[in-house]
């Protein structure tokens, strides 16, 4: 089963001792620490553990050097989830700061058209209001003709009823049925 791993220098020269203890090869490859490029590699079997001291050394220079590699590969890993944490966190970072501009953008849009709304709505309360106006004082301009008019009448009436009693004579249109 071969799977491809994604490595840094520290990790290749790791995976390079590996192989070569398996095979007893020497893999020709880039001078190790000449780039801080990842490289892929390709390894037959790949296991999660660090390996164990009871199975591979034989021998206490094997075992320093096996933990040198884990402690190696173990602080590359760490810095790599750093790294990628570091990343995540500047992009969502960005996210919310365009997040909150566009809203701030909006906000200020629907606050616009609300003073907007509320500036034609206060110019067409006052053309309501003067319209009012016009039709009170008009109201009061008809009143006042309708009570001169009354006046007048009544004037009229009292003129006609001063007449009717120095003739002594009844007026016509009143009651005609009680008429002899």
């Amino acid at each position: 089963m071969a799977a491809v791993v994604e490595a840094a220098p520290a990790a290749e020269t790791a995976a390079k001792a590996v192989a070569e203890e398996e095979a007893g090869v020497t893999a020709p490859g880039p001078p190790v620490g000449g780039s801080n490029s990842k490289a892929l590699i390709v390894v037959d079997k790949v296991d999660d553990k660090p390996f164990s001291l009871n199975n591979m050394p034989r021998n206490s220079n094997d075992r320093v050097e096996i933990e040198k590699i884990n402690s190696l590969i173990k602080a590359w890993e760490e810095n790599e989830k750093a790294k990628a944490d570091n990343k995540t966190a500047k992009k969502q970072s960005i996210i919310l700061s365009w997040e909150n501009t566009k809203k701030a953008i909006i906000e200020a849009e629907l606050k616009k058209k609300k003073e907007e709304l509320e500036k034609k709505m206060a110019e067409y309360a006052e053309k309501m209001k003067n319209k009012k106006a016009i039709i009170h004082k008009k109201a009061e301009e008809k009143r006042a003709m309708v009570m001169a008019q009354h006046g007048e009448e009544i004037l009229k009436t009292e003129e006609m009823a001063a007449k009717y009693r120095a003739t002594r004579v009844a007026p016509k249109k009143f009651l005609r049925c009680f008429r002899a």
